[in-house]
């Protein structure tokens, strides 16, 4: 029981540092954040914070692999499902994590975890692709039409956080889907 109650008093306080520094990320950039900042953010703590992470960078870097991960396992769930299904998921993903996507989406962070996030989308659409058509996993045809698969999912889901999740998810859902099919139906059509 009290190893029980351990976990979630250390998995609130991981959440509300994250949560702190997804804030400030919105207001500002990664190399002039500091810990101090974080943890009075937070209500933690700065030995606390040391308890968890190296720095703010490790932090980052652990929210980084965080949304990879959950991500990830959404997109390889589902990737064999319909795109509107897909894109529920990863919708209501992002709506439950909106202080997280809003310092994803924030222009004082590197584009580099957008880039893994659309690389990751790729892939599984690659493998998808390649094992329903019988093509091979390398094939420049299928990777610009994935690149642009991806990256335009992205573009609308970021439109929707920057605008403060202004649209019901049902419409981004839709948005989303209906474009991705037309791209998976030209797939289908040059394959």
């Amino acid at each position: 029981m009290e190893q029980n109650k351990n976990d979630r008093r250390t998995q609130k306080t991981k959440r509300a540092l994250r949560d702190g520094l997804a804030e400030l990320l919105i207001e500002k950039d990664l190399s002039k954040i500091t810990v101090r900042e974080i943890t009075d953010r937070a209500d933690v703590n700065r030995v606390t914070f040391y308890k968890h992470y190296l720095d703010v960078y490790d932090l980052y870097e652990q929210i980084e692999k965080e949304i990879l991960v959950d991500l990830g396992l959404i997109v390889l769930e589902y990737g064999e499902y319909s795109s509107t299904e897909v894109f529920r998921h990863i919708v209501d993903y992002v709506d439950s994590n909106r202080i997280l996507f809003k310092m994803v989406f924030s222009p004082n962070t590197t584009s580099a975890l957008i880039e893994k996030i659309a690389g990751l989308i790729e892939g599984v659409s690659r493998k998808v692709l390649a094992d329903k058509y019988n093509v091979a996993l390398k094939n420049n045809n299928i990777d610009y039409l994935n690149y642009y698969r991806a990256h335009g999912a992205i573009a609308i889901i970021d439109k929707w956080v920057m605008e403060d999740f202004a649209m019901p998810k049902k419409d981004v859902v839709k948005t989303v889907s209906e474009l991705d099919s037309h791209i998976a139906d030209y797939i289908h059509s040059v394959l």
